[in-house]
């Protein structure tokens, strides 16, 4: 057992008791027979065999634990593809993701391994070789490394200066992913001296994250277990409180073995991150894949804002950052249209200024989502252009144009070594 506060280490990756190995979900009798026979060649322990198919799946991935392997029938089913999409974003990113059906059809094939990232993909009928051969590997663990590791979306929320509500808007985000839609999201906080997300939802922050970022070789996928407090079921918050007078040390690669391990465990990373001479801030950042910037209607807030989107944008930044301009008629400032005139361009978000409901939030230690329905449809209109989800069956042709072009897609699920 790993004494208290320190993280466990990789050989630790099969420690969460709550994770079930591997659930299938499977809409015919002959493809259960075929599945039992076929694994039970080559792993010792039952199969934990569901009737249903992928609608099933996403169903009881709703209210349970992600396995580390899970197969899915999309057999029927009208939009696979689409299906596919919605699972992915009620499990973990890191689950091995196995899919049979009846369309035999290499493009299906591609969109299903390549664009949606599953490891595999079989078309019926299945036998007990075939299962064994194609699935045999990823159910023990024994697939070759990926070369890329890839997960959950990463989102920065900064506020262009002190005091203009960006924490506020991060822990609403986050509870609207992590309560609302039920995805496994993680609120990162790197500020240990005077970060308040773990404040604004009540809870204790623990030791973990100070201890990842002065040792970030002992980081691995497990890190959110031991470090993230719970404030809900699939709402996980990452921070720290430091005293003032203890200094923090920020070793180079902290932000990017972080970043790595969260995005294996989590579907939606929301980072609370500062605009300071930091360099952790800096290259959180940079290693996100949306910025949110939050102002206020002041002349101050519209000149940071000017300066913040000058940044250069990050490796996985496919379009300048999002601004939120909140706390809209706070006495003395500017009108959204003076806003908007001063930045030449149009707000991404805009927020009226809520002092009473905002406040009564933070001292009770509840998200102000679950009061105030203005805040409530804004973070809705944030998460629908942070979230970056298509569906695939609508757009494949496109996809499938765009195969070899250069610009980046992300899987829906990780490609598990």
């Amino acid at each position: 057992m790993p004494v208290d506060g320190a993280l466990p280490t990789a050989s630790a990756l099969d420690a969460r008791h709550d994770r079930p190995s591997l659930v299938a979900f499977v809409s015919d009798a002959k493809s259960e027979e075929a599945l039992q026979d076929g694994l039970g060649e080559v792993q010792a322990q039952a199969v934990d065999l569901r009737r249903g198919g992928i609608r099933a799946a996403i169903a009881a991935m709703q209210k349970q634990a992600t396995p580390k392997v899970l197969i899915v029938d999309v057999s029927g089913e009208e939009q696979p593809l689409s299906a596919l999409a919605e699972l992915s974003n009620v499990v973990e990113p890191d689950v091995c993701v196995l899919v049979i059906g009846d369309i035999e059809n290499v493009d299906f094939y591609r969109e299903v391994t390549r664009t949606l990232g599953a490891t595999e993909y079989l078309a019926k009928p299945l036998t007990r070789e075939k299962v064994s051969r194609h699935f045999g590997a990823s159910v023990t663990g024994h697939m070759p490394a990926a070369d890329v590791a890839l997960g959950g979306r990463a989102i920065s929320v900064t506020g262009v200066r002190g005091g203009v509500g960006a924490t506020t808007i991060a822990v609403n985000l986050g509870w609207h992913f992590g309560v609302k839609m039920r995805r496994h999201t993680v609120l990162l906080d790197p500020d240990l001296h005077l970060g308040a997300t773990a404040f604004m939802l009540g809870i204790q922050p623990g030791q973990g994250l100070r201890m990842a970022l002065e040792t970030p070789e002992r980081i691995d996928s497990l890190l959110a277990e031991r470090a993230a407090q719970p404030v809900a079921d699939r709402l996980h918050v990452l921070a720290g409180e430091e005293k003032v007078t203890v200094p923090v040390t920020h070793a180079d690669g902290a932000a990017g073995a972080l970043m790595s391990s969260l995005r294996q465990r989590y579907n939606f990373i929301i980072a609370d991150t500062p605009f300071a001479p930091v360099p952790l801030y800096r290259n959180l950042l940079e290693l996100v894949d949306q910025r949110v910037l939050v102002m206020d209607p002041t002349l101050a807030s519209v000149r940071d804002t000017v300066r913040l989107l000058s940044l250069p944008r990050g490796r996985t930044q496919d379009q300048r950052a999002i601004v939120v301009l909140n706390r809209i008629g706070i006495t003395g400032g500017l009108t959204r249209r003076q806003v908007e005139d001063a930045l030449k361009m149009k707000v991404d978000v805009a927020i009226q200024d809520m002092p009473r409901q905002l406040g009564n939030a933070a001292t009770l230690g509840e998200p102000a989502i679950n009061t105030s329905g203005g805040l409530r449809s804004a973070i809705v209109e944030l998460a629908r252009q942070v979230a970056s989800q298509r569906l695939l069956d609508a757009a494949s042709d496109a996809l499938r144009d765009a195969e070899g072009a250069q610009k980046k897609r992300w899987p829906w699920f990780r490609r598990r070594g």
